[in-house]
């Protein structure tokens, strides 16, 4: 008899991987999702902390939703998600602090168990953590989890650089753009590929947060230039929907390319 975990993973597989190819669109669109996150998490919560949550809440419903109604890769559905999954992802790792009292240094380890909770169940039912097999219902649940955690584990580490560790938004910035490029480098001297990637997208988090943060924050706060989180958010909604529309035109060329019949040699 066919177990019920493996009837929820498998009884569905999709038409096609349910998310992007990796390349420089894809980095840019990440890190500027991970700083509207940050500064739409803070904007909502200055405004109301329960407007924030309902907002948090069901932006995340509906952007999952919308997302795993998907047979195939969907670059606005993907993206939408990935910013709703970024807004929560903020809030669930504030709230601890703020409503809870948990402080940075205790919920950034708590969040990177979970992520290597997650990175281990996936892997042990999956045998593989690579986002290129995003095919079935089960392995696009692992994923989405996982990001969820990644960038609640992201933003803890951001805020205990910037507060605890007292670096500051700017500096915290730079030693995570440091960080990124520790992996880059590792993956080409032949660090595993899946290892490479989840590792810089770990840390992509805090630093599109750490950025964002440094442009929207007074300069009571620390270094913050003091722009605004709205502005900053509206800004990086902007430059969002350009990257993936570009993305999805650029796509559309290719595809169009590829119908094309080749030109006849005409004989001479």
């Amino acid at each position: 008899m066919t177990s019920l975990g493996a009837r929820w993973g498998q009884s569905h597989r999709y038409a096609a991987v349910k998310v992007p190819e990796v390349g420089v669109t894809f980095w840019l669109i990440k890190v500027l999702t991970t700083g509207m996150g940050e500064s739409a998490s803070d904007y909502l919560a200055g405004i109301n902390l329960v407007l924030a949550g309902l907002v948090g809440l069901t932006g995340i419903a509906v952007g999952l939703w919308l997302q795993l109604r998907r047979e195939a890769y969907h670059a606005a559905t993907y993206w939408f998600a990935v910013a709703m999954v970024a807004v929560f992802g903020t809030m669930a790792a504030d709230g601890l602090h703020v409503g809870l009292g948990v402080s940075y240094a205790v919920s950034t380890p708590f969040f990177l168990v979970a992520v290597a909770a997650l990175f281990f169940a996936w892997h042990r039912v999956e045998g593989t953590l690579s986002i290129h097999t995003i095919a079935t219902r089960r392995r696009e649940i692992f994923y989405w989890l996982t990001v969820l955690a990644t960038f609640a584990l992201g933003t803890a580490a951001g805020d205990l650089t910037a507060y605890t560790m007292h670096l500051g938004y700017l500096d915290s910035a730079l030693v995570f753009a440091a960080m990124i490029a520790v992996p880059l480098v590792a993956w080409r001297f032949g660090l595993n590929a899946i290892a490479a990637f989840w590792t810089a997208y770990v840390l992509t988090r805090p630093l599109g947060a750490s950025v964002a943060d440094w442009l929207g924050k007074p300069p009571s706060r620390g270094d913050g230039l003091g722009l605004g989180d709205g502005p900053v958010t509206l800004v990086a909604i902007i430059l969002i929907v350009a990257l993936v529309g570009s993305a999805v035109r650029q796509a559309a060329a290719v595809r169009t390319q590829e119908r094309e019949p080749a030109p006849a040699l005409s004989a001479e």
